[in-house]
């Protein structure tokens, strides 16, 4: 990660998700403070949540499709500033007591607003670092996410503390300000030129085809997307089992928060080694290396009656989690073409978040099932269970790229 911080413009692409991503979840908390004042509904505390989520399952693809057809500097640029709009909106939902309905309408269309940005910064990195930096810029893009995790929510209590919802609405259209700033201090050109040729004419579903074929013509890439996802199925999981764990150990929403918070400071240690795990000459090995961690103690916290004895393992098993993200981040990096990349990336990522939802979502039925225990080492089963499909021999062996090939579907969106 040093080394990959030396390059400028680099480090001020990483200013500008820091400080947008800690704006995020800081305004969740206040978000669903003020829904949960006005309706006292849990109902409507779900609504936003998946008014929140949702965007950028469905829409995701999309996005991709405008990282590679539009400026990415410009596409940032404009996705932070109408971002920062709707906060300020927000805010003035919230200043003027108006209907509560419009809080996850307006919430739900930044979350749309923000769909090409994940596939921009992903598809820039590789230009604004040398390949050798490359794990180490995802590993500090990671970090990124996890910090603002672990710390947006508390700045979010505190301004909750000092003042009412609509102060935390417009400090986060504020980091928005901020991150278009960072972005537009990159100078302009080629590290922000869209993927596809200029000259390349199809219709946006075409496009969305294209990024999936790119996707399943790379074993090494949908092997490693696999992984993600299946970390992303384990954490959903987690968010609910660990809740009901920590309340049945006697540890009440305290432990919780402190066991989610250990998860957090694992995916900060995982990164510290993804470097060199990336590295390595025996990438399959990693990989499985990197699930077992995630499996084994993810299981244990089934077993385990103390406090610090879960901390211990959210810690390990949150490493391991991070370290098979930034190999599927490196690898779909290395992998794909840059012609097809954002739309490809604009696939797997709703693939991975869609992950955490189906995994909150199988969690009751799951303990309804086979009790909260059997439930805990499901957890554990489904990351080694993959990891055992993950050492089988691949059918093809080394890195190659899906040939470019236009797909040519009618489309009244067609650029």
């Amino acid at each position: 990660m040093r080394s990959a911080l030396r390059h400028r413009n680099f480090r001020r692409l990483l200013v500008g998700l820091a400080v947008s991503q800690a704006g995020d979840w800081l305004y969740n908390v206040a978000l669903l403070a003020f829904v949960y004042e006005r309706t006292h509904s849990a109902g409507w505390l779900a609504a936003t949540t998946a008014a929140r989520v949702l965007p950028i399952v469905v829409l995701g693809p999309l996005g991709g499709v405008m990282a590679d057809r539009f400026d990415r500097r410009r596409t940032m640029v404009v996705s932070d500033l109408v971002r920062a709009g709707l906060m300020v909106a927000l805010a003035g939902v919230a200043l003027a007591g108006l209907p509560v309905v419009l809080a996850p309408v307006l919430a739900g269309l930044a979350t749309a607003a923000a769909a090409p940005y994940p596939p921009c910064a992903a598809a820039t990195t590789p230009r604004l670092v040398p390949d050798d930096d490359l794990p180490g810029a995802n590993a500090a893009r990671a970090v990124v996410g996890m910090g603002a995790i672990a710390a947006g929510p508390v700045v979010g209590a505190l301004l909750l503390l000092l003042g009412p919802a609509s102060t935390a609405f417009l400090v986060n259209a504020g980091t928005f300000g901020l991150s278009a700033l960072a972005v537009l201090a990159i100078p302009a050109g080629a590290a922000f030129r869209p993927g596809r040729a200029p000259e390349v004419r199809s219709g946006v579903v075409a496009d969305i085809v294209l990024g999936a074929r790119a996707l399943r013509s790379h074993p090494v890439a949908v092997r490693l997307l696999g992984a993600d996802v299946v970390c992303s199925v384990v954490y959903g999981m987690q968010t609910v089992l660990l809740l009901l764990l920590t309340r049945h150990l006697g540890f009440g929403e305290a432990g919780y928060g402190y066991v989610l918070a250990g998860l957090g400071i694992g995916g900060i240690v995982g990164t510290t080694v993804a470097g060199r795990a990336a590295a390595s000459g025996r990438p399959r090995a990693v990989l499985v290396g990197a699930l077992l961690v995630l499996a084994v103690p993810s299981a244990l916290m089934a077993v385990t009656p103390w406090l610090a004895g879960l901390l211990l393992w959210a810690v390990i098993s949150g490493s391991g989690a991070v370290l098979v993200e930034v190999l599927c981040e490196t690898a779909l990096q290395r992998e794909l073409d840059e012609e097809v990349f954002a739309r490809a990336y604009g696939i797997a990522l709703p693939m991975t978040i869609g992950g955490i939802v189906v995994g909150s979502l199988v969690a009751a039925p799951l303990v309804a099932l086979v009790g909260l225990t059997g439930a805990i080492i499901g957890t554990g089963v489904l990351a080694g269970g993959y990891a055992g499909i993950a050492a089988l021999p691949r059918r093809s062996v080394g890195r190659h790229r899906a040939p470019i090939t236009p797909v040519i579907v009618p489309d009244a969106a067609a650029a």
